[in-house]
């Protein structure tokens, strides 16, 4: 085997709002990667609307720095656990990573998920404790905590001796000593603010091999689009030489293999894609041509096709049904209703994300879509209909499966962070949920932190509760665990819903007396339908009621009397939050101007006789 030494493949990997990609971001300006003059945003590998908005990063994104003589590419990977599939496919491409962790918050459950996903694929870790610079951080039991994590992951004795850096990725400043007076400096830090980790990295992290005898073997590890070429396919190069204008052997997912060319080829210099005419082992390259190509296929050679392993990525845990607007609003605010556009787009949507599935359902309008989290199936409904979807979405139910002949049911591991004060609320919400309580940690500074493993079922919807009850102190973290055995039936929500029993136009004067039930989503001036529903109710039941009433007009009536309403503001509505909320027999209409929530059966005679029948079969 030989070594390409001017090559270094490094995957930067952490629990969401780490720091990852403003370490990105630091490592690119101290090695010249902007051009003088150029204006600079803050998390530019964050380029989606999406990912700006919500300060996370969604889709695993390449670039490259040059140090030394040594080209580094670097993948920076998401940090929140619903976008894992993304950060299994860049662990395929890199030969090393970077483990960030907080100073101050310490590993949580996505480190351990990224940390498993490297130790199991053999991948050496550099360690990076970042923001140093903090008032509270705890950099000495956070370093301890890390030990702790990679021996309860079984480490063996290569990957436990993991070499540690220390680092302010804000002010662009790291060094080996903890104590170094630079990394609490203010201001952003010089040209050489980075060099004793970009060093570490050069040295801990291996050249990627190859045997020079060796026919090529590249793996699609991602897919991108050009508006000028098509389809590209990123490939890490394993083996051989991958030339533009060659054929090359497709070996296909299906078992297939068909002699193709190589019609563009361009390797990523910085934060641009640059023409090149090969890109030789270790690197990794954009590849058009190839119109159908999808994740996990090989490139290889035609006279002698090796295809490699396919990726595997963990099994969905969470699944909901979308389908077409089937409200009587439906197509006032959308261009793409049909159910053959809503199909196309989310067969497209699988080409580039390897860890959601579409299945059909009983209904040709509606797909189940299965993925790892709310937050992940929230980002797709929110992407569909900016582009002009009008949808509606079931409520998110847990992808079980058989293991024995017996149900099993996804079970995630929870940190909680808690002011002590809140810490008995926060329990008994969780022993409701049938959480069973792994460890508690107090440091001493007012604040607990607690592990439970939870049913995922159970926390469908818990987010909102819980910093509800925490009066919005409370930071929680979830990470997909295992599969147990099914935990019986749980009740976690306690309210009921307000539904309109008509349409027309709410009324100030009629929503002042439905809002005494509860608490409204909706305003005065407001077109509503029969069976959508506008405000949660204090108690279990559902009511029915008519929000469009007008104040019946007399000769009496008092010139100041309409000044009498007074209306709460109406509660805001994000889709997060609407599908968080809906009950089973509930569903969230999307469409690009609006967000509500309805009843999956709209007419309330039915309904009520649905009801009804199943009070008589229950009891």
């Amino acid at each position: 085997m030989r070594a390409r030494n001017d090559i270094r493949n490094v995957a930067i990997v952490a629990h969401v709002d780490h720091g990852k990609t403003t370490l990105v971001d630091a490592l690119l300006r101290q090695t010249g990667a902007f051009r003088a003059h150029q204006e600079v945003v803050d998390r530019v590998l964050d380029s989606n609307d999406l990912e700006r908005e919500k300060g996370i990063t969604i889709l695993a994104k390449n670039t490259s720095v040059r140090y030394g003589g040594v080209k580094i590419n670097i993948i920076d990977t998401p940090g929140h656990a619903d976008f894992g599939g993304e950060v299994e496919r860049g662990l395929t491409m890199v030969d090393g990573i970077l483990l960030l962790v907080d100073a101050a918050e310490g590993p949580l459950p996505q480190t351990r998920f990224v940390l498993r996903k490297a130790l199991e694929a053999r991948l050496p870790v550099i360690v990076v404790v970042n923001k140093v610079d903090r008032g509270d951080a705890r950099v000495g039991e956070v370093v301890h905590e890390i030990e702790e994590l990679f021996l309860d992951l079984d480490a063996d004795e290569h990957q436990i001796d993991f070499p540690i850096a220390y680092s302010n990725a804000r002010a662009g400043r790291a060094s080996l000593d903890a104590d170094d007076p630079d990394l609490r400096l203010p201001g952003p830090a010089g040209e050489g603010g980075l060099k004793s980790l970009l060093e570490l990295l050069i040295e801990r992290v291996p050249a990627p091999e190859h045997d020079p005898e060796h026919p090529l073997q590249a793996l699609v590890t991602n897919l991108d689009a050009s508006p000028y070429v098509g389809r590209l396919a990123l490939c890490r190069v394993r083996q051989g030489t991958l030339r533009r204008g060659a054929p090359v052997a497709w070996c296909r997912a299906d078992g297939t293999v068909q002699t193709v060319k190589i019609t563009e080829l361009y390797l990523t210099e910085a934060l641009a894609r640059v023409d090149a005419t090969e890109a030789g082992p270790g690197e990794i390259a954009a590849i058009a041509g190839l119109a159908e190509v999808t994740i996990g296929e090989t490139l290889a050679d035609p006279d002698d096709p090796r295809p490699l392993p396919v990726i595997h990525i963990d099994d969905p845990s969470l699944a909901m049904t979308i389908g077409i607007n089937t409200s009587p609003l439906a197509g006032q605010e959308g261009s793409q209703l049909t159910a053959r556009l809503v199909k196309s787009r989310l067969d497209a949507e699988l080409v580039g994300n390897v860890s959601l599935r579409v299945l059909p359902t009983a209904r040709p309008d509606a797909w189940e879509v299965q993925g790892r989290g709310e937050l992940q199936l929230a980002v797709l409904v929110e992407t569909m209909r900016r582009e002009g979807f009008e949808l509606t979405v079931g409520k998110p139910e847990v992808v079980t499966k058989k293991v024995d002949g017996k149900v099993h049911e996804p079970v995630d591991r929870v940190a909680i962070d808690v002011p002590e004060e809140h810490l008995g609320t926060v329990t008994q919400m969780l022993a409701v949920r049938k959480g069973r309580l792994e460890q508690m940690v107090n440091h001493g500074t007012g604040w607990v932190r607690m592990e439970y493993l939870v049913p995922a079922r159970a926390l469908v919807g818990f987010r909102t509760e819980f910093l509800t009850e925490t009066r919005g102190t409370g930071l929680l973290h979830q990470v997909f665990e295992g599969y147990e055995p099914w935990h019986g039936e749980l009740r976690t929500r306690s309210t009921g819903s307000l539904v309109a029993d008509r349409r027309g136009m709410t009324t100030a004067y009629s929503l002042m007396g439905i809002q005494e039930r509860g608490e409204l989503f909706v305003g005065a001036g407001v077109e509503v339908y029969e069976g959508m529903i506008i405000g949660e109710n204090g108690r279990a039941e559902d009511i029915d009621a008519n929000p469009t009433k007008e104040k019946k007009l007399t000769n009496h009536r008092a010139a100041a009397a309409d000044d009498m309403i007074r209306l709460a503001p109406p509660r805001p509505v994000s889709l997060e939050y609407a599908l968080e909320l809906i009950a089973p027999d509930e569903l969230v209409e999307a469409t690009p101007k609006s967000v509500r929530l309805r009843k999956a059966v709209l007419d309330q005679t039915v309904r009520g006789r649905a009801g009804k029948r199943a009070r008589v079969e229950s009891g």
